[in-house]
């Protein structure tokens, strides 16, 4: 065995407890940074990946006609398939109704378009009435899977039309019981779990061929849409557009469904690079904590070697043996970590994209786990021996740097010698400590903490605000479509004692240039219910139209700019007054559509598709109990719902959980920066302290000079970090306000972080100098100074 094996096997029994402890941090820190990364990469990529597996769909027709034939509309030019399913809600065991929990009408779904990815299972056969398949939310909030059974309520005929003329608020339920099997969990791009909700259950095509009357009612009022594939794709929806009217005689909504899919994108760009932040923010951390231990562990290695040179140890040796031992620590930490990170992969990706992973479950990605295994051994060999090396051949100083201007102004200020020593050992240059380091650690702590629960603050806001979003009426209230209906309600809601506002609001479909979005022509019965605008102010005259956000970004328009909408009765100019947001329906998100008041809706339209009413409650009113007492006031024929919250709120609270750790992370970087340079500074400067001690510097004064080295970090980090914080995190929440989620920006403010940050932070710089304050009050004076 030659030297460098002899010394590594020395090592490994004289530091064995030094190395495992390096091993383990540095395992537990790679395996966070590598889980996050990888969980990013897998997060970004799961919608993509679940489209390239199945035939998803380009559009949905959102059709409300009763007697469509669909096979008209599978034999249009460039139409690949055609999915239809009824718009009829049924009740399953105890859960809410939920209209997701659709029957498809025939076997084109799963079979033409939207051939999901089966979880576990299989898919229903058509021909079977009693067969279901269910997303895997389901699985988790009820406890069911495959071979477990459902219970399929469904309504006699009689009820369906009464539903339909209550707008789905009547509860029925009287019809035939079916005992289902839930015989497959599936996933596709369109139906997918959702962030919250009460799960998705789909039927087999043959409930609806078995139980017709039952889904559509005795006078087959209700209507079925579909989910359509075209040859050329989303660039196909606008000769859909022209081809359905022609086929109608009216126009009708056709949703580009790669509009809704680029929220998606956006969503789960929005989740990755929250990951990855969190990542950064932990390489971080641990680049501090295990180059600080390396340092120490090289400073010590070096000190035992120095007593060889005599014997000829060479330079190239001593430093290749003092890199043994960090880098088998290291390495064995690599291994760890990177086997950790494939065991975390599990639980990634998070948030949305876990709802459209194809192949959720362990997963092994080589990009991000193989390099470390390389790199990270490498890059701590080089270190330590270039470490070594420097330390070998460097200089002893013996000038002392300049301090800084603020040492110099707290001498000239008379203030005590304890005090300016601590200064100078918390801001002065060189002196062998890691000043500089300690700083920055600190400040980035501070800064990254501040900003975390900035962002933090924002979100919370938004989830729990949906006027955030233009909701801002609290009820809805069905009163017709196809042009049939009774607004004679609307003043008896208006003139109940909790309601504060009512608005009368009619819904079309209208086009701009190719492109289909709804139309709300709004009325005020009762007070103005409040539009939501980014900028301009909502309409006043016949002439004024507010656009929806994401609208106003398709049709590329600007407050003032004028444009044309064509709807079923004619076309006529509008001047967009604001860009903003809207109700949400049955047929348009919050951010898509256009606003008009009833004048300038009967200038386009002569009918509507959908009558509401919006009712806002008073300011401390009960809304479940004020709407029971409406319900019995307008009677069963009318529905009413509460307002329809945009899932954007479940979306942006589905991360929240990332900026807290962020900042548990960033905080971890601030108290070992401190703690570091507390610490080292004890180590090294007890010959400094010994000597103010032997010239009558008190127990007292002597634990001052640490706190107040402490405490001029810590305040340092919160003058500086916490204004930067504030900044960085508004920064980062106006951006998600505009570019992944689009909301009303309200700059947030983290009351609770502001109040705590500067008496949490300097009681951890108190901690963490008490240690070293208590080992320079008991120094052993002479027997330090004993070689002077």
């Amino acid at each position: 065995m030659g030297f460098l094996g002899a010394w590594l096997a020395l090592e490994l029994r004289r530091r064995w407890r030094a190395m495992l402890a390096l091993a383990l941090v540095l395992a537990f820190a790679l395996a966070t940074v590598l889980t996050a990364v990888a969980g990013a990469r897998r997060g970004a990529s799961a919608l993509d990946r679940l489209r390239a597996v199945t035939r998803p769909a380009d559009a949905l027709v959102s059709n409300q006609e009763p007697d469509l034939d669909w096979n008209r509309v599978r034999a249009l030019p460039g139409v690949e398939g055609v999915a239809p399913y009824a718009i009829a809600g049924i009740h399953v065991d105890d859960m809410p109704l939920n209209w997701q929990c659709v029957p498809p009408v025939d076997a084109a779904m799963w079979r033409d378009l939207e051939r999901p990815v089966v979880l576990a299972g299989r898919l229903p056969d058509p021909r079977r009435a009693d067969e279901v398949v269910v997303q895997w939310r389901f699985t988790r909030l009820y406890g069911k899977g495959v071979g477990d059974t459902v219970r399929i309520q469904l309504d006699t005929p009689e009820e369906v039309d009464l539903v339909a003329e209550s707008g789905g608020a009547t509860r029925g339920g009287h019809g035939p019981t079916v005992t289902a099997t839930i015989v497959g969990i599936i996933r596709s791009p369109y139906f997918f779990d959702g962030v919250d909700g009460p799960g998705v259950v789909l039927p087999s095509p043959g409930l609806f061929q078995k139980y017709r009357d039952n889904l559509l009612g005795a006078h087959h009022k209700g209507f079925s849409i579909a989910l359509v594939r075209l040859a050329d794709g989303a660039a196909g929806v606008e000769r859909l557009r022209t081809q359905m009217a022609t086929l109608i005689g009216h126009p009708v909504q056709i949703d580009t469904l790669a509009e809704t899919g680029r929220h998606y994108d956006q969503l789960l760009d929005y989740e990755a690079v929250s990951l990855l932040a969190f990542a950064i923010a932990a390489l971080a951390a641990a680049t501090l904590l295990v180059g600080q231990h390396l340092l120490r562990s090289t400073g010590g290695v070096l000190a035992d070697l120095r007593t060889l040179r005599a014997s000829g140890l060479t330079p190239r040796q001593e430093a290749l043996a003092a890199a043994l031992g960090p880098v088998a620590a290291t390495t064995a930490g690599t291994v760890l970590g990177v086997l950790g990170a494939a065991a975390a992969s599990p639980w990634m990706p998070i948030g949305a994209a876990a709802n459209f992973e194809p192949r959720p479950g362990a997963d092994f990605d080589p990009v991000v786990l193989l390099p470390p295994l390389v790199v990270v051994p490498l890059l701590v060999a080089v270190t330590t021996v270039v470490a070594a090396r420097i330390a070998r051949s460097a200089a002893v100083r013996t000038r002392t740097p300049p301090a800084s201007a603020l040492v110099s102004a707290a001498t000239r200020a008379g203030l005590p010698v304890p005090v300016v020593t601590g200064l100078r050992y918390a801001l002065g240059r060189g002196q062998g400590l890691p000043i500089r380091s300690a700083l920055f650690g600190t400040l980035a702590g501070v800064l990254g903490v501040t900003a975390a629960f900035t962002f933090s603050a924002g979100v919370q806001d938004a989830s729990e605000h949906p006027e955030r979003f233009g909701q801002t009426h609290h009820l809805l209230v069905f009163l017709g479509y196809n042009g049939e209906g009774s607004a004679g309600v609307l003043p008896k809601v208006a003139a109940h004692p909790d309601v504060l506002a009512v608005a009368d609001a009619r819904v079309g479909a209208a086009s701009t240039g190719g492109n289909a979005y709804v139309v709300y022509g709004s009325r005020p019965v009762r007070n103005a219910v409040p539009s939501v605008v980014v900028s301009g102010h909502p309409p006043v005259t016949d002439a004024d139209v507010l656009l929806g956000v994401t609208t106003a970004e398709r049709l590329r328009a600007g407050v003032g700019d004028v444009v044309r909408i064509t709807g079923r009765k004619a076309s006529a100019d509008f001047r967009v007054s604001a860009i903003g947001f809207l109700p949400i329906g049955v047929s348009n998100t919050y951010d898509d559509g256009a606003l008009v008041t009833a004048a300038g809706y009967d200038r386009v339209f002569r009918t509507f598709d959908l009558h509401l009413g919006l009712v806002v409650f008073r300011p401390g009113a009960d809304a479940g109990a004020a709407a029971a007492r409406l319900s019995r006031l307008v009677g069963p024929k009318i529905g009413l719902v509460p307002a329809i919250m945009p899932p954007q709120m479940s979306e942006v609270r589905d991360v929240r959980i990332l900026p807290a750790a962020l900042a548990v992370f960033l905080a971890a970087l601030a108290v070992a920066a401190a703690a570091h340079a507390v610490t080292i500074t004890g180590r090294r400067r007890r010959h400094d302290i010994a000597v103010l001690r032997a010239l009558g510097m008190t127990r007292p004064q002597a634990r001052l000079i640490m706190l107040t080295q402490a405490g001029t970090l810590g305040a340092f980090g919160l003058l500086a970090g916490v204004p930067l914080g504030l900044i960085a995190g508004r920064g980062l929440w106006r951006l998600v306000t505009h570019d992944y989620t689009p909301m009303v920006y309200v700059p947030p403010v983290p009351v609770a972080t502001l109040a705590l940050i500067a008496p949490v932070t300097l009681a951890a710089a108190a901690a963490i100098a008490a240690q070293p304050a208590r080992s320079m009050a008991r120094l052993a004076v002479s027997r330090i100074l004993r070689t002077e």
